[in-house]
């Protein structure tokens, strides 16, 4: 059926990698098929490879019988005198079948299950070489770029990396070489089955790796790291040994180390903190350049206010708030920055709305103030036995305050509604104004340009 079977098994499992007793088994599976396609699923048939001629053997096998009454699996002991003179009634003989009778359409199944085996076993070996490859750097050539991302040639395999996973503005072109992550090694049959990425955190993370051999020699850890890909970056490391700056072992000999990155990462800025195990510190430091003025912890809320002078604001903050979104992505805090002019302002009013309590004087307001509770806001949320420890301030007081308190953010929740619907009307007052004067403006200059054409048509 097929010429120079045993040289074309060896061609095949030599250049696509696959194992010779896995192409063999392959073509034995089709062969079935073929044969089962040809002469029904009723035939009891046995398919092996010959390996001293090189072929494909299919053999039917009948019992024999006195009587046949099935001829696909019974034969006369005459007819089976003929191929074994010795057979007896009850023995099965095996028939040797012409390959060559299955016909196209069998042939063409027995192809279509060799292809398909094939690219079975091909998946498979694909998957055992990568699938202990995650999160590693893989270098590969670019193929094709169409809709669903750009192929890399990894050499015996393809990959994908999708747009999601793409850095935007990165531009290749096929026949450019390019470096990613792999991010998933998927054993389905459908779709591709190594994922790669240029924007996942853990690539940065691995190019540093390669860089610094501080990292790779475990001197220098990384904590953590999170990325705007093509934008910028942060990184927050660690070092075991106190003679050794994690900061200055990343950034390299005259920025040498974390050039390279930055120069992989096509220009994408990186910012290098050290970690402290101190959340409060650790946030400074992730805020960096920005210096801070002040910190106050909400642990409930995991929340950081921080405080920083005026001058020092929009650098905190950073372009579109980038610096302080990635400083809290790194962190796991959320963090809220406030100017030193604002957090005072906040302050006074704070305490201000906490003298507009009936019963409330400095001096309570004061150990208010000290045990936590800066405003009215924040004693409308407390709880009685929360009051109750400090100095002065009894149940029965303690409730008062709550209820004031509460009845307080009731008026200016009234106060504010009132104004914002005061706003509202003198902003459609003021829009209907403007709507007047521009009509008026508009039969002014209708009347000037019939005025003008008048005196033209006299003329």
């Amino acid at each position: 059926m097929i010429q120079d079977l045993k040289r074309l098994i060896e061609q095949v499992s030599r250049d696509k990698g696959i194992e010779r007793e896995v192409l063999i088994a392959t073509l034995e599976e089709a062969m079935r098929s073929a044969a089962r396609k040809k002469f029904g699923h009723d035939l009891d048939l046995e398919v092996a490879y010959n390996d001293e001629f090189g072929e494909i053997e299919a053999f039917q096998f009948k019992e024999v019988v006195a009587k046949v009454k099935d001829p696909m699996l019974e034969i006369s002991l005459g007819e089976g005198r003929k191929l074994d003179p010795e057979c007896e009634i009850g023995d099965s003989l095996g028939i040797k079948l012409d390959t060559d009778t299955f016909g196209r359409i069998a042939a063409q199944s027995a192809k279509q299950v060799i292809i398909q085996k094939m690219k079975d076993a091909e998946r498979e070996m694909i998957y055992e070489d990568y699938k202990d490859r995650r999160g590693e750097i893989i270098n590969g050539i670019v193929q094709r770029l169409d809709k669903g991302g750009i192929t890399v040639n990894l050499g015996r395999a393809e990959a994908l990396i999708p747009y999601r996973e793409q850095v935007p503005r990165e531009t290749y072109r096929r026949g450019d070489r390019i470096r990613a992550l792999v991010l998933e090694v998927n054993r389905e049959a459908r779709g591709p089955q190594i994922i790669l990425s240029r924007t996942h955190p853990d690539f940065l993370i691995k190019l540093f790796t390669l860089e610094v051999p501080e990292i790779a020699e475990a001197i220098v850890t990384i904590m953590g790291a999170t990325r705007e890909p093509g934008s910028r970056a942060k990184i927050a490391v660690t070092s075991k040994d106190p003679d050794i700056d994690p900061v200055g072992a990343c950034v390299g000999m005259k920025g040498s180390r974390v050039q390279s990155v930055v120069q992989e990462l096509r220009g994408e800025k990186i910012d290098i903190i050290e970690y402290n195990p101190d959340p409060a510190k650790y946030v400074c430091n992730g805020l960096a350049p920005a210096v801070i003025s002040k910190v106050v912890i909400d642990q409930t809320n995991r929340l950081m206010e921080v405080i920083v002078p005026d001058d020092q604001l929009s650098l905190a903050i950073g372009k579109r708030g980038q610096n302080v979104r990635l400083a809290s992505k790194l962190t796991e805090w959320r963090i809220d920055v406030k100017s030193e002019s604002k957090y005072q302002k906040s302050l006074k009013e704070g305490y201000d709305s906490l003298l507009a309590l009936p019963g409330v004087g400095d001096a309570t307001a004061d150990s208010l103030y000290e045990a936590g509770f800066s405003s009215a806001e924040e004693l409308a949320g407390s709880l009685i036995e929360e009051l109750v420890t400090i100095p002065g301030i009894s149940q029965q007081k303690a409730e008062k305050f709550i209820d004031a308190a509460k009845e307080y953010l009731a008026e200016q929740e009234e106060i504010q509604a009132e104004q914002e619907e005061i706003q509202a009307e003198q902003e459609q007052i003021q829009a209907e104004q403007e709507e007047i004067q521009a009509g008026q403006e508009q039969t002014q200059a209708d009347e000037k340009e019939k005025s003008e054409t008048g005196e033209g048509d006299k003329a």
